[in-house]
């Protein structure tokens, strides 16, 4: 090895792109935590729900606004996950044909292209949570709580799903598997 270079066949960004994986992972991690447990009190609360309509006849109204405010957020902190995982929807039939630089250059385009919406999710959500604040919005239903409030899932997932997609983008242009694909994707790289 070359004083203060890489060593032969090393990737110059390996290091740097391992550090941010690591990072984006424990985020995204922190943020499928949440919504693994938002998915679990959903689930209580539906049983609780049907147990009290048709037992009881006396079904809880809130609980179908809690289970849909939990929706939003369980999707919003579950797609970057989705994404480090190579698990989103995608043309899987015509990738598999191309070869190994063309499918390279076609993830790199998927995840250009989900970082452009991620950023139309960050501003806009943030924008329309902003607004509903400013307005003082409140939810309707047997719930009164404030918009903004659960708006700001739409802006915290895009920022979580920006930064799968910058890792996506890194890892598809260095020719690096998904972070948190399995085995057989790397199988079918060959």
């Amino acid at each position: 090895m070359a004083a203060g270079g890489p060593e032969p066949g090393a990737r110059p960004d390996g290091r740097a792109l391992r550090l941010y994986s690591r990072v984006v992972g424990a985020l995204v991690d922190a943020a499928m935590a949440i919504a693994g447990a938002a998915l679990l009190v959903s689930f209580v609360l539906i049983g609780w729900a049907v147990v009290k309509r048709y037992a009881f006849n006396a079904a809880p109204v809130w609980v179908d606004d809690v289970v849909g405010f939990l929706l939003v957020a369980i999707v919003m902190l579950a797609a970057a996950q989705t994404l480090r995982r190579g698990e989103h929807i995608g043309v899987d039939l015509l990738v598999a044909r191309l070869s190994s630089t063309g499918r390279r250059w076609a993830l790199a385009w998927a995840a250009f292209a989900t970082a452009l919406i991620s950023s139309v999710l960050v501003v806009k959500g943030w924008d329309a949570a902003l607004f509903a604040k400013t307005l003082g919005l409140v939810t309707e239903g047997a719930l009164e709580w404030p918009s903004w409030l659960l708006m700001l899932f739409i802006p915290l997932g895009g920022v979580l799903l920006l930064l799968a997609a910058f890792e996506s983008f890194w890892r598809a242009l260095a020719g690096a598997r998904p972070s948190g694909a399995p085995a057989r994707v790397a199988e079918d790289d060959g």
